[in-house]
């Protein structure tokens, strides 16, 4: 809740902030802060300003689009009679009088008031809820500002705030932020009470119920972002397309190191934060667009807990390290869930993570750090007649309570990545060289057995769900978290933008409330396996369509159970997110075995044919992001809606 932007009110309000609130917020225009883009999910917004008068004014006046009618004051402090603005001779407001009662407490307190003392509240009800009168409205009022603890039932010295309402289906409640005391009062976390009293409301008057605020859904680009992407012909604001590289990038790491590279090589800024106490320790990051700066030119930069919840550099941590709980350095990578991979898939992943050490060292003992690092075990192959000489190496996955280790001598795995060969490189080009992509050297059949392995993991996965829904429900949340991983890397390595529609539905459905990070489970490390090896694969030509229906619908299937998982959690809107991601992966399975991977035209016009022909298109041209309505595929993009959602 804290440093996000907020609007001053000057007539009308600009770059507004949401909070949670109430009801269905409508794609009707009322100062900015009823204005919605016509996703038409259960929405209400806080605000906060500098001048109450203009704010006045503008709920008084026509609105940007003639849609306010009969404004008139239906609660306050005082009597909605005595408040009321008198009408002029000419037939203008006189709005001096109101203007003075608001703004009077805020002399009392100086230096001491919040730089923005006007805190504004936007109230709708959804279309099918009943019309309520001017007497259930000034309840709502009253009951919400006594919930937010601004105006309490008999407290006399409460702030001032008057309802005003120019339409049937909503209201806005405009308060100023001083007491009759002198005193301050409190508004942190001011938007979850907000929204605790909207689903009390909502009972009480038969309204349509709405999911609580449990801070499991990503941040939502501000109005300002919108409407600069809008200007610029983004199809996303920078804020959502940095979410989703980010998302993406930690989906398929398995630690921090490959996770800046991912995003460096995804054409992403990246900004580490140091501690200032212990050198050269990263303590967080901050990424940007190249093509997105502000009125100096600089990058406009969002920290990880600027996008989502789980996205600060101490939870992604949680992802790459056996430990259970927050670390302060990733010191153990967690291993791969190695019971689901072939063994032509093990022999091609400990390749890659050979060639990747070594494009990273300089030295033979920098090169085994950097192996033992990613969790892999090292063993040297001394001279029989120089002592202490390292003249070969083995590498093998670590070893568990079944089997040993099998290993594999780098000669074996590549005839380049022999120690003599190695040495001589890194003696020679070392400044010379390019990092290889991890997927560059898979064979046809490495990548056919990446893709089975990763189906195997996610059905594998998905039975270990289903043996919680009738137990313990609750027990599931890792393998939820961990599903969001593999739709990203799914939908990346596929290149299917259906997939890309699902990946984005879910994230809400993959957070536990309250940015809690789940206990690893055998189910949650299977998900990211699948994950790990999408991203290993990478987008690639010759992909089998057999391989990528399967994956599919292990998929789909996943995501049906964890619907159901979510609903009996009693978590409405996860439950829901889980659902559209369902819909929106059977669309791919639909459209998967279609010969044709042309790149969608943004300039066309939309149809069902046009999507299943494009389902699929080819990998190694741009992916055009669809933002239409997965259960229409001939509906046009809805514009994208401002703020944020808890």
């Amino acid at each position: 809740m804290r440093g996000s932007r907020r609007s001053s009110f000057s007539g009308m309000p600009r770059s507004p902030r949401e909070r949670p609130a109430t009801w269905m917020l409508w794609p009707k225009r009322c100062a900015g802060a009823c204005r919605d883009s016509g996703s038409r999910r259960l929405i209400g917004k806080v605000l906060r300003g500098k001048r109450v008068e203009g704010l006045i004014r503008y709920l008084y006046g026509p609105g940007r689009l003639g849609e306010h009618h009969d404004p008139r004051i239906v609660a306050g402090f005082d009597e909605p009679g005595e408040l009321e603005p008198p009408i002029r001779a000419d037939g203008s407001r006189d709005f001096r009088r109101l203007d003075g009662l608001l703004s009077q407490p805020l002399a009392l307190l100086g230096e001491r008031n919040y730089r923005k003392p006007v805190w504004h509240l936007a109230l709708r009800a959804a279309p099918e809820d009943p019309i309520l009168d001017d007497h259930q409205w000034a309840e709502i009022a009253r009951e919400m500002m006594a919930r937010t603890g601004l105006a309490a039932d008999g407290d006399d010295d409460a702030v001032r705030w008057i309802a005003v309402r120019h339409g049937e289906d909503h209201i806005h409640v405009v308060a100023t932020l001083a007491r009759i005391d002198g005193v301050r009062p409190d508004v942190w976390n001011d938007g979850y009470r907000v929204r605790d009293a909207c689903r009390a409301i909502e009972q009480r008057f038969g309204l349509r119920s709405t999911a609580p605020a449990d801070r499991t859904a990503a941040r939502r680009p501000t109005r300002g972002e919108i409407e600069k992407a809008v200007r610029r012909g983004r199809p996303v604001p920078p804020r959502t397309l940095l979410h989703r590289k980010v998302q993406t990038a930690a989906a398929g790491a398995r630690t921090e190191t490959e996770f800046f590279d991912r995003l460096r090589a995804d054409g992403v800024l990246v900004r580490q934060r140091f501690s200032h106490r212990t050198a050269d320790e990263v303590t967080g990051y901050a990424v940007a667009l190249a093509d997105d700066v502000n009125a100096d030119g600089e990058p406009i930069w969002f920290g990880g807990s600027k996008l989502a919840a789980d996205l600060t550099l101490p939870k992604l941590r949680t992802r790459w390290t056996a430990a259970d709980g927050p670390v302060r350095a990733p010191s153990v990578v967690r291993p791969l869930d190695r019971c689901h991979l072939s063994a032509r898939t093990r022999r091609a992943l400990l390749r890659t993570a050979v060639r990747r050490a070594a494009d990273q060292a300089r030295t033979t003992t920098q090169f085994f750090h950097r192996l033992q690092d990613e969790g892999f075990l090292v063993k040297p192959r001394y001279s029989q007649t120089v002592p202490g000489q390292i003249t070969g190496y083995a590498v093998a996955f670590p070893a568990d309570n079944v089997t040993e280790p099998k290993w594999s001598p780098g000669s074996r795995l590549a005839e380049d990545l022999s120690l003599t060969r190695l040495q001589q490189r890194w003696a020679s080009s070392f400044r010379h060289r390019t990092p290889a992509t991890d997927h560059d050297d898979l064979t046809p059949e490495e990548r056919q057995a990446f893709y089975d392995d990763a189906a195997r993991a996610a059905s594998y996965a998905t039975a270990q769900i289903r043996r919680h829904l009738a137990t313990n429900p609750h027990a599931a949340q890792d393998a939820c978290w961990a599903a969001s991983d593999a739709l990203h890397t799914a939908a990346q390595a596929t290149g299917n933008h259906h997939l890309h529609h699902a990946a984005n539905s879910y994230d809400r459905a993959a957070r536990a409330p309250y940015g809690r990070i789940p206990r690893p489970t055998p189910a949650g490390n299977a998900l990211r396996t699948t994950a790990r090896l999408l991203a290993l694969a990478g987008s690639v030509k010759d992909r089998t369509t057999i391989s990528t229906m399967l994956l599919v619908a292990n998929l789909i299937t996943l995501l049906d159970t964890i619907t159901e998982i979510r609903r009996l959690q009693n978590h409405r809107a996860q439950a829901e997110a889980a659902r559209q991601a369902s819909a929106q992966t059977r669309l791919a399975r639909t459209t998967a075995d279609d010969p044709a991977r042309r790149v969608p035209d943004p300039t066309a016009t939309v149809s069902p044919a046009r999507l299943a022909m494009t389902a699929f298109p080819n990998p190694w041209a741009p992916l055009h992001t669809d933002t239409s309505d997965p259960a229409r595929p001939d509906s046009p993009a809805p514009s994208i809606r401002p703020g944020r959602h808890l």
